[in-house]
């Protein structure tokens, strides 16, 4: 066996491979021979086909796998002589040849970059800081009765916050448009699930009432035949109901868990829920800054295989996440071209950090994976046995492991960049970004 080795661009190589006729034929012998000593025929005894009869029917699949084994050991030896780390699988191709005692082919493939870290010390990082207090936790709590709002008829006009149920027919020069059209349909004013000059349109309307507007659709409306365009709506407003809000009293603490209905129990809940929340939506922040800024100070090419195997990961992901939701995933086709951006992010993330950790021998204590686990674990009832089915389990311990490894890379960012600390809200740090990815 024979290899060659060219340089195509910065990731991608071929090798060009050799492998000897004779060497086949030689190794194809014993095998068919192995083959013959279980074969079962008609007309013969296990085991006793002539071989020639083996070799004229198994012949040409024993060529193959001696020639696959060769074609491997070939490029296994070229490129551990050359210390190139293969990414992904080769392509091989058939090389066209005059040779009556070899087959060529080439080996296409791409190799891991090689990375230089940059200078992480002009970058930005702003922390969030945020103190959970008496504030937090009302508001907190007020979220949660309005998760849990019921509602009643109301004797008057329709307003904010009230549920309504409409029958409405939308007309374009006199003639009803594709999806303007719906029978008791039911919504929240003041949610944002219709255009506001609509709800506006059923504000102070009670239930029975009949009522004709016009309706100008915004310039960038999603229904292009539509935007900016005027139309006429008929409405009858069937049902008008007022938000109910349950008191925060032992019925409401039995609704959020407390079997005994304690509502100071129940507070100091919601109370370490909320730290909980508040700590994790945090670390997400700043995660994410730490992995934009390794992003924009370290430009790498990214290996095309890898990133090709995270974007069907991610395909698969999203196909599975349908599933559970209820949805028909052979009706939804899935584009790779949707998950290209996330996967090379993901890829180019993986390789820097893998880089980090060996560069500045950063590694995952054993007491740091076992305080994450606690954290993990702190939400479940039985947190014991939570921690135990991890610690029992390589792979899921390996998982934990690997997010002890990030956040380590995190803080190892933190202390190259530039970080100042920053007072936050309690909305606007629920409203940002929960996972960096």
């Amino acid at each position: 066996m024979e290899a060659s080795t060219a340089q195509v661009n910065e990731l991608e190589r071929r090798i060009d491979l050799s492998v000897a006729i004779a060497d086949l034929e030689q190794e194809m012998e014993p095998r068919l021979k192995r083959m013959g000593r279980n074969l079962k025929m008609p007309g013969f005894r296990p085991g006793k086909v002539p071989f020639s009869i083996v070799k004229q029917q198994y012949g040409s699949e024993a060529r193959q796998e001696v020639l696959s084994e060769k074609l491997d050991q070939a490029f296994g030896a070229a490129v551990t002589a050359q210390n190139l780390r293969v990414a992904g699988y080769p392509s091989l191709e058939p090389k066209a040849n005059d040779s009556t005692t070899h087959l060529e082919f080439t080996a296409i493939f791409e190799v891991y970059p090689e990375i230089t870290l940059g200078d992480l010390s002009a970058a930005e990082i702003e922390r969030p800081t945020l103190e959970v207090g008496e504030k937090e936790i009302d508001n907190t709590l007020e979220i949660l009765r309005k998760q849990r709002v019921r509602y009643e008829n109301a004797e008057r006009g329709a307003a904010k916050e009230d549920r309504v149920v409409i029958d409405f027919c939308g007309k374009k020069d006199g003639v009803a448009f594709d999806g303007g059209t719906a029978s008791d349909y039911p919504f929240v004013l003041g949610q944002g699930m219709m255009l506001p000059a609509f709800e506006e349109a059923i504000e102070g309307c009670q239930a029975g009432e009949s009522k004709t507007f016009d309706l100008t659709f915004p310039e960038d409306y999603q229904a292009k035949d539509l935007a900016g365009q005027t139309v006429q709506f008929e409405i009858t407003v069937k049902q008008v109901q007022a938000p109910r809000l349950p008191e925060i009293d032992a019925d409401f603490a039995k609704m959020m868990g407390v079997a005994d209905g304690d509502v100071a129990k129940m507070r100091n809940e919601v109370t370490t829920n909320l730290q909980r929340e508040v700590k994790r939506r945090i670390e997400a922040r700043i995660k994410e800054q730490a992995m934009d800024a390794l992003l924009k100070a370290n430009t790498l090419a990214v290996p095309g295989a890898l990133v090709n195997v995270e974007i069907n990961r991610l395909m698969e992901s999203a196909r599975n996440d349908m599933a559970q939701r209820g949805m028909k995933v052979k009706d939804f086709p899935l584009q790779a071209a949707w998950f290209a951006d996330q996967a090379k992010r993901r890829v180019s993330l993986g390789l820097l950090l893998a880089e980090i950790v060996k560069t500045a021998k950063i590694e995952a204590k054993p007491e740091q994976v076992q305080e994450l686990l606690k954290d993990m674990a702190a939400s479940y009832e039985q947190p014991e046995e939570f921690i135990k089915w991890y610690n029992s389990q390589p792979q899921q311990l390996a998982s934990v492991e690997g997010l002890v490894l990030e956040n380590n890379v995190v803080d190892w960012v933190l202390g190259q960049a530039k970080v100042t600390d920053k007072v936050v809200a309690l909305d606007d740090l629920m409203q940002g970004p929960g996972q960096a990815a």
